[in-house]
């Protein structure tokens, strides 16, 4: 019997509309953060994984001191379970039938690769094919280039040292082909087996051994940890992230992807929080009923706690029923797009932020005010006057901030996006409250009649509290929204602008001084002129104010670094694509000091006055930080880490120049004329760089472009359930006007033009917020320059207008359609 009262209880609170929009509210909530969460973690993988193709594995081992690692550590890794795989890398001559030239060799294992895969060509004229292995012992895949500069061709033998391999095939891509100075020369690949008959490797040879290693995280992380104590100085363990070029785009995708997920956690906030707000102030009447049968306040809380955990779980598991068959179909739109297939996987681990935005929610915004509730006397609620007031109600916007503070932490877990969004919230809420009394103020001198305009004001004066409440939510939900389009159509193409489809995909290095006019008139005559060049000395950094940097440097901080020789350059102007972040530029004829790149500034604790020596072959040079600047490792283009004035410390240092270009898969042919005019000057290829990039980009794109339709979809619900939560006093009011002899027409054009002025408020503030939010966001996580974006918020604040309009007049269809007498009766 208790059981069927309680199962009837449970079904009429459902029949009630304030607890159906409350559970509605939760299944969006649950539903909208766990698909995109799910999604970005799919992405992320996608990432990563597409990423890691470019290592030809998930970790390298490199070793640098022309020395193969111990057997063991091998033997180690395969024991736990990894694929391994290895090859040496080295320069030397190779000739070929009447000529020979310097290459760069990468001698592979026959498990090479183990991510991604080689694209060749089994003819001059042949078409490109994909391949999963390394030629075979014996044989060698060369450069296209190669074919003109050795007068060679397929099935033809080239002499690598001592011994003769027969040319099988055209390299035309290989997936750890990488952006490294030291790949300057063509390419030549052979089997590793092949490496010692060559006797090209002696002792003291330049060579490199690298080590690949394919698994799981958790078994690359364990082997890692037991294989660092053993590390010597030239040995590195090496993953996607670790280069400049790739990681930086990694953690700028990551980042537009926390921030589209950060603002689905504060959209469902929203959501939840204005239905079960409205619930918990619904139940007043309900409190003191229970109250005068004689339940005690203890009683009242644990009702509610068990209804509002129970519709929690209900939330909960319609949501998921709703996210996962989203989830499946964006997985399916991303396979179309990457043209490949990606794996359909739930990470149980994304769905984590979903359900604690559900519950938290729940019980942050409904519980406080049936807490309060139950703690004041039946008569004064009866009376409506449940103790609502404001000194009463800092508690719950306590506890409101904290819950969303606390859920945009743990779903982000970066500082600076949690303090833009809510700094922008909160300058919006300060904004409304100024904008709050200026309105009560105007308002309150208009006077009722019978133009559609005066019933609007006198509304918005009547409703004010109202009104406000629902400026206050709309404007939210528009910044959170305008954050995610202005992401769209600011940053992201501010990012995609850095790498256009013309962008640099050659480096030329090694120019010498007295070359330089020659190299840039041959690619001024055919049409592609070069940008700039610079110039380029080696050096290493082994002092900082005076004392051994290895020294100073904490072990425990890794600084690639400091483990070889960087490259410097003097320049007298500061390049477009970097940022002073702290100290100036320096100025026409100076000659001290030296400008650091942040990021390596951070990791060595960089202050402008510290000094720093670099030994440059037998010379040491000493200056001062003067700035600190950001550098744009995936622009394509020549970067550094030091950059000194022109005439400083670097005059008379030995330098060859560098530079980058773009130019067109079929004028190529160039290439080889440059390589026999200009045999000293190394070409670098990175096509394939270029490529990844840019489908990063391609990918992010399409995942904030998903993720924003989700939240504007979500955006519109909660606008239609604040919209609804006055309806009950809208529809009564429009009944007495309809009584009163009000027309139709009246009603429709009052009630509209209130709605439209809420919505262009909540408009107005909104695109500021999300300005200041984006401006935040701007200068901390992605780095850029901040510019304002009239072009697309200044149809907002019409389209939010128009839209609420729209749902005013919603709103007054039961007014329009049922007689005045039986809508009052009904309300009643």
């Amino acid at each position: 019997m208790a059981a069927a009262k309680k199962l009837m209880s449970v079904r009429r609170d459902w029949r009630e509309r304030d607890v159906r929009v409350v559970l509605a509210a939760l299944i969006i909530a649950v539903a909208t953060v766990a698909t995109i969460a799910l999604f970005a973690s799919q992405l992320q993988r996608t990432l990563v994984s597409s990423a890691s193709s470019f290592l030809a594995a998930d970790r390298q081992l490199s070793a640098e001191n022309g020395r193969p690692v111990p057997e063991p550590w091998i033997a180690e890794a395969i024991e736990r379970g990894l694929e391994t795989g290895r090859m040496v890398e080295f320069s030397t001559m190779v000739f070929g039938s009447d000529a020979f030239q310097l290459v760069s060799v990468k001698a592979v294992s026959s498990e090479y690769p183990l991510r991604g895969a080689l694209e060749i060509q089994g003819a001059a004229e042949g078409s490109r094919e994909q391949v999963q292995n390394g030629p075979a012992p014996g044989e060698v895949w060369i450069n296209p280039r190669l074919l003109r500069l050795l007068d060679v061709g397929i099935g033809d033998t080239l002499e690598v040292g001592s011994r003769n391999l027969t040319v099988s095939g055209l390299l035309l891509r290989e997936p750890d082909g990488g952006f490294s100075l030291s790949a300057l020369a063509p390419r030549v690949m052979m089997h590793v087996d092949d490496v010692a008959s060559t006797g090209v490797i002696q002792e003291g040879s330049r060579v490199e051994y690298v080590y690949l290693f394919a698994g799981n995280d958790a078994a690359l992380e364990s082997y890692y940890q037991w294989l660092q104590p053993q590390l010597g100085p030239s040995q590195a363990w090496e993953g996607v992230r670790d280069g400049e070029t790739f990681s930086r785009s990694l953690d700028r995708a990551e980042s537009f992807l926390l921030l589209g997920g950060s603002l689905a956690v504060l959209l469902a906030a929203v959501a939840v929080a204005v239905a079960s707000r409205q619930y918990a102030l619904s139940q007043r009447d309900t409190v003191a009923l229970l109250k005068t049968l004689g339940l005690g306040s203890s009683g009242i809380g644990r009702l509610y706690l068990k209804r509002l955990a129970l519709w929690g779980v209900t939330g909960m598991v319609g949501g998921l029923l709703v996210a996962v068959p989203l989830f499946w179909l964006l997985t399916r739109l991303l396979s179309e797009a990457l043209d490949r297939p990606v794996e359909f996987q739930l990470d149980s681990s994304a769905l984590t932020p979903a359900l604690l935005t559900a519950l938290v929610s729940l019980f942050a915004f409904a519980y406080p005010p049936i807490r309060r509730l139950r703690n004041v006397p039946a008569m004064r609620v009866l009376r409506s006057q449940p103790g609502e007031t404001g000194r009463e109600a800092l508690p719950d916007m306590l506890i409101a901030i904290v819950a969303v503070f606390g859920l945009v932490w743990l779903y982000a877990g970066e500082l600076s996006l949690v303090v833009s969004l809510l700094g922008g919230l909160a300058l919006m809420l300060g904004a409304l409250g100024l904008l709050g009394g200026l309105l009560v103020a105007t308002l309150r001198k208009v006077r009722g009649g019978g133009h559609a305009w005066r019933l609007a004001l006198v509304g918005l004066y009547r409703h004010r509290r109202a009104s406000l409440s629902q400026i206050a939510v709309f404007a939210m939900t528009l910044m959170l929204a305008t954050t995610l389009i202005l992401v769209r159509t600011s940053l992201l193409d501010d990012w995609q602008a850095q790498l256009p489809d013309d962008a640099p995909n050659h480096f030329l290095i090694n120019i010498a001084p007295d070359a330089v006019d020659e190299v840039a008139g041959f690619w001024k005559e055919r049409g592609q002129p070069l940008d700039q060049l610079y110039p380029m000395v080696r050096g290493r950094l082994t002092e900082l104010n005076g004392q051994p940097v290895k020294e100073v440097v904490s072990k425990d901080q890794r600084v690639g670094a400091l483990n070889r020789e960087l490259n410097l350059t003097w320049m007298a102007s500061l390049p477009a694509d970097n940022n002073i972040v702290d100290g100036s530029w320096f100025e026409d004829g100076e000659k001290e000091g030296v400008s650091v790149e942040a990021e390596l500034a951070g990791k060595l604790g960089l202050v402008l006055g510290d000094e720093l020596t670099f030994t440059i072959g037998s010379d040491k040079v000493t200056e001062t930080v003067t700035s600190i600047r950001t550098v744009q490792w995936d622009s394509m283009k020549p970067n550094f880490y030091m950059a000194f004035p022109p005439e400083g410390g670097l005059t008379g240092m030995p330098a060859t120049w560098i530079t980058s270009f773009y130019l067109p898969r079929d004028r190529k042919s160039a290439l080889n004329e440059f390589s026999r005019r200009f045999p000293t000057i190394s070409v670098l290829e990175i096509d394939n760089v270029i490529e990844r990039i840019q489908e990063i980009v391609r990918q992010v794109t399409q995942a904030i472009e998903a993720i924003l339709v989700l939240i504007l979809a979500a955006a519109l619900v909660v606008m239609a359930a604040v919209v609804s939560a006055t309806l009950q006093d809208r529809q009564r009011e429009g009944a007495l006007l309809r009584t009163l002899g009000g027309r139709q027409s009246l009603l429709v054009r009052s009630t509209m033009l209130e709605f439209a002025l809420l919505g262009g408020f909540a408009g107005i503030l909104g695109v500021a917020a999300a300005e200041a939010a984006v401006w935040a966001l701007q200068f901390r996580m992605f780095e850029g320059a901040f510019s304002w974006h009239w072009q697309v918020v200044l149809p907002i604040p019409i389209i939010s207008a128009v839209v609420l309009a729209l749902f005013g007049r919603w709103q007054l269809r039961p007014v329009l359609s049922v007689s005045p007498m039986l809508l009052l009766r009904r309300l009643e």
